[in-house]
């Protein structure tokens, strides 16, 4: 028998101040035993962890950073909890560790080390948005970020719609906020009028909108963006 600990994918809100709503409470009661956690940003981690309310000391928790940075050649040393027999807690910064996030690297440690994955309910945004879009659920593919430059974006927009539409596959991406609206612009204008494209803004959160249109019926409304996270949807 393993004296290893175990390791959690736990997740995090999309939206600010929504923990009540989305996080269940099976999530507050594995998290109660939880002290040793692995973080994106060990700040915005504690800030989290004390929404919960289910610690009496934030203080009394250890924090490593675990972000986009972190080496393989890193990983034994962050799990060194878990080695030590001590449940070990990934935590995003938004959404479900492991989904367009580095948590997936302290999964892929953990299988490679005999150390047991247990992946806890929560919001996505990614799959929130597939679920709401109405587009294809059965063929899918998540592509993270487009080309920041607006002529690489325009040629990658085109790429994937052709394979959108040979495939029958929903092309899922995310952007920057502040780029919102540059990129709803650009995929407007390089999209077939019919191709139909979902925007799914602040998924859970005050603000949340999501909308499915053809190409050509968007390109009949005036719609400004929020600084928000979003994710772009799109089927041809």
């Amino acid at each position: 028998m393993s004296n290893k600990g175990n390791l959690f994918l736990i997740p995090s809100v999309i939206s600010p101040d929504t923990q009540d709503a989305v996080v269940p409470q099976k999530v507050k009661s594995f998290l109660q035993d939880i002290r040793y956690f692995l973080v994106e940003d060990i700040r915005t981690a504690r800030r989290y962890l004390g929404s919960l309310r289910i610690y009496d000391k934030i203080d009394a928790l250890s924090f490593s950073v675990l972000n986009k940075d972190t080496q393989e050649v890193d990983m034994a040393t962050l799990f060194k909890p878990a080695f030590d027999g001590h449940d070990l807690g990934v935590l995003s910064e938004s959404g479900c560790p492991g989904i367009a996030d580095p948590g997936a690297l302290a999964a892929a440690f953990a299988h490679k080390n005999g150390i047991k994955v247990i992946p806890l309910v929560g919001p996505s945004a990614i799959i929130l948005g597939l679920m709401a879009s109405g587009l294809n659920g059965q063929r899918f593919a998540f592509h993270g970020y487009l080309p920041i430059q607006r002529k690489d974006a325009a040629g990658a927009i085109r790429n994937l719609e052709k394979e959108s539409k040979s495939k029958d596959q929903t092309q899922i991406f995310i952007e920057t906020p502040y780029r919102n609206n540059q990129l709803l612009a650009n995929l407007i204008q390089q999209l077939a009028p019919e191709t139909r494209l979902c925007v799914a803004l602040d998924i859970t959160g005050e603000n949340e909108f999501i909308r499915t249109l053809p190409v050509k019926e968007w390109r009949t409304q005036s719609i400004e963006l929020p600084k928000n996270p979003a994710v772009f949807l799109f089927l041809a």
